[in-house]
């Protein structure tokens, strides 16, 4: 090699190093395929949870002349929150809101501006339209939940009002400042898949909502019993298989990370509905079918925060926390404080999410088995995280819920007539019978 060509080859390398970080930096994220699939999968599970699986539950609980109306009414949110999405609350809540970004991710992508085919999520190997598409399954089935508060008694035009409301201005924002790069998730909170967002942001909204609207007629007097308990069964199996989307996927990969929050959600919901069906069998001389799927549900709601940072070991502890705890709080709140919260949002979904995310704080540990902590945090520093974004949850779902509430009586009302209540809301409100024989 003569001394021009050893100099044209130096050359030809400089200039390669110096293009190559720039062209490096330039290249956009990639797709994945298989995280891609999985999170496709988990979407169709977590709109799953809604539609059958809440449905069916709730729709069990009530009595058969509010059947239907419960069908409606998750049906209708499903839409309506859909809708909403696309025009502005997926840009509240997963925006660059840019100097406002720890409160509110601004309007830049309302009506989905900006998601193409090629856009992918920042931070994922998913593309954004799937992530979206799994974020509005959450949305969905937060304001589903906190209807079960005021279900057999509520109009479904001030239903349909609220809920749309509610997830404007209390899901959209709590959601991003958890989960969008806001100031609770900049503090370091631990909430993998929405102890705080969904279950305590429900709860809380749940309990204001039969505190505002009242018991319905005859409670606590009369006995309310669940008309179809097979139809709450089939839809709690639902939820449990729905549920792993709804927690490995928030890992937005297949990975360890998803394995593990699979496996300690199945952990939680187990031994949640084993302690409650144990609870219940002390207290009462009798296990029931209604007492092991509700503490499913509760022992299900108290993992999310922690599924993603503690092992086997805390998935244990927070089932059988929750099993116990969520047992007590629903038989205080109807024997003791006489609260018709009709379908026990708050003791379960509520109670449930403070407690899980309160002790992810601890159980996230390695000694216990956890994935650990961020750097530069400690147990003791992540607790009180942890407590501030319950704090900052139930403040902020509280006073809005109210706020909203008396704004949709005074425009549409939201209870109906005692003759409308009497007749059952399947034929006053919709003219139709969820059974005729």
């Amino acid at each position: 090699m003569t001394r021009k060509d050893r100099g044209c080859h130096a050359l030809s390398l400089l200039l390669l190093m110096l293009v190559a970080p720039a062209a490096a930096a330039a290249e956009p994220a990639k797709v994945d395929a298989a995280n891609t699939a999985w999170m496709l999968t988990s979407s169709l599970l977590v709109l799953f949870m809604t539609l059958p699986g809440l449905a069916l539950f709730y729709a069990g609980l009530v009595r058969s002349r509010n059947v239907l109306s419960v069908l409606m009414q998750c049906f209708a949110i499903t839409c309506v929150v859909t809708l909403a999405w696309v025009v502005v609350v997926y840009s509240i809540a997963f925006g660059d809101g840019g100097a406002s970004n720890a409160w509110y991710g601004g309007f830049a992508k309302s009506f989905l501006s900006g998601l193409d085919l090629k856009a992918v999520r920042p931070g994922t190997t998913i593309p954004e339209t799937v992530f979206s598409m799994f974020q509005l399954t959450f949305a969905i089935i937060t304001p589903a939940l906190v209807l079960g508060a005021y279900a057999e008694r509520v109009r479904f035009s001030g239903m349909l009002v609220f809920s749309l409301l509610w997830l404007i201005f209390v899901y959209a924002p709590i959601a991003h400042w958890v989960w969008g790069d806001g100031w609770l998730g900049k503090m370091g909170i631990m909430d993998f898949a929405g102890g705080t967002v969904v279950h305590l942001n429900a709860g809380v909204a749940a309990l204001v909502c039969a505190l505002v609207l009242g018991s319905r007629k005859g409670f606590p007097e009369t006995q309310m019993a669940p008309h179809n308990m097979t139809m709450t069964v089939t839809g709690a199996a639902m939820l449990w298989v729905g549920w792993f989307g709804f927690n490995a996927g928030s890992a937005l990969a297949a990975d360890g990370a998803a394995g593990m929050a699979m496996l300690v959600t199945h952990i939680g919901a187990a031994t949640g509905a084993f302690a409650w069906m144990m609870c219940e069998w002390v207290r009462f001389g009798k296990p029931s079918a209604l007492g092991i799927v509700t503490g499913m549900v509760a022992g299900l709601g108290t993992i999310t925060p922690a599924s993603g940072f503690v092992g086997p070991m805390g998935a244990l502890i927070i089932g059988g926390t929750a099993g116990i705890v969520c047992f007590l709080a629903t038989n205080h709140m109807k024997r003791v404080l006489k609260v018709d919260d009709s379908l026990d949002v708050f003791p379960v979904h509520g109670v449930g999410g403070l407690i899980g995310t309160m002790l992810t704080g601890v159980l996230a540990s390695t000694a216990f088995g956890g994935v650990g902590y961020p750097e530069k945090m400690t147990m003791g520093s992540q607790v009180l995280v942890q407590f501030w974004g319950v704090l900052a949850t139930a403040l902020w779902s509280g006073v809005l819920t109210w706020i909203l509430l008396k704004l949709t009586i005074a425009l549409v009302g939201m209870r109906v007539d005692p003759e409308e209540e009497n007749e059952g809301l399947d034929t006053a409100l919709h003219n139709e019978k969820g059974y005729d024989l």
